[in-house]
């Protein structure tokens, strides 16, 4: 097994000869990773967010929070409380510096400082629909008044909002098609107006609502070309204020004004570098590069758009 400087290095020079992918800064400007169970090494990534350290956090099936810096160097890692093949489906840092975790087949939100020191949790972890129950979560983030937002998949496919004390406070949304609900809502984000974007995965588009559920705006639908989308599974804001889409199925990034316009793609289906194998998430850091996680490849691909 190469060492993990030669397997960064190897891989970097590659894409840089190879120019794979579609679209405008198709060749990466890092690609990393080890498939693998050791710390530092990556099995199947799920999700992913950066703190305002650029310190990356990254779960995978393995029920592991690794950390490491954004070039792909490991830094520490710990483990959430019980094991399930599948993992966490959502990770967040706020600006707090806290974790929170979807701790998603525990049907809880976990709530880490950023060593790992468990603070408190939301959820009792019994699977439910009832308010302050959880199906299946996906994702979390807070607010302005530090407010939790938690999306839910399976049969609630809702957005449940708790205090910062955890006390459940109201939710929307809904099995189904329609405006306002969703079908498995798989990412959430928020800009600084309290907007929040849903990356509503299987309804192949994003919708925004305010901090009371009320719907902003929505779009998007399936397909491949620019502009359509193929299952969102992630979406996060860069600092330009762009909005960047992690399309599973179109093994692709694609990137959005708030209003919907496509402002071009990066990736496409493959093992190659600039190449996506179902990617799940993506995380961009200060400087507005974005890492995706290319799940399926066991490893990370930073580029810029």
């Amino acid at each position: 097994m190469p060492s993990r400087r030669r397997f960064l290095g190897g891989l970097l020079a590659s894409a840089l000869a190879a120019g794979c992918g579609s679209g405008f800064g198709s060749r990466p400007e890092l690609v990393w990773g080890i498939h693998g169970t050791k710390p530092g090494w990556l099995h199947k990534p799920r999700v992913a967010a950066f703190d305002a350290e650029d310190q990356l956090y990254i779960a995978d099936l393995t029920d592991r929070i690794q950390v490491f810096d954004r070039d792909g160097h490991f830094l520490r890692h710990w483990r959430t409380p019980d094991l399930n093949v599948d993992g966490p489906s959502g990770l967040t840092v706020d600006r707090f510096g806290r974790v929170l975790v979807a701790d998603t087949h525990f049907y809880r939100l976990l709530i880490y400082d950023r060593f790992g020191d468990l603070l408190f949790q939301v959820g009792d972890g019994i699977q439910g629909s009832t308010p302050g129950r959880f199906d299946y979560p996906t994702d979390v983030l807070i607010d302005s008044q530090g407010c939790f937002y938690v999306s839910e998949y399976g049969e609630n496919d809702r957005i449940q909002v708790f205090s910062p004390e955890g006390e459940w406070l109201r939710q929307w949304g809904g099995h189904g098609h329609a405006p306002g609900q969703f079908l498995r809502p798989a990412s959430l984000e928020i800009d600084d107006q309290d907007r929040i974007y849903v990356a509503d995965a299987c309804n192949h588009r994003i919708q925004i609502f305010d901090t009371q559920g009320e719907l902003i705006d929505l779009w998007g639908s399936r397909g491949t070309e620019p502009g359509k989308i193929g299952y969102a599974y992630d979406v996060s804001m860069g600092p330009d204020g762009h909005l960047y889409v992690c399309e599973y199925a179109n093994c692709r990034v694609q990137k959005f004004t708030v209003d919907g316009e496509s402002l071009g793609t990066w990736g496409r289906a493959g093992r190659g570098p600039g190449e996506l194998n179902n990617p799940w998430a993506l995380a961009v850091d200060s400087t507005g590069a974005v890492s995706v996680i290319d799940s399926n490849n066991h490893r990370v691909q930073r580029f810029r758009m």
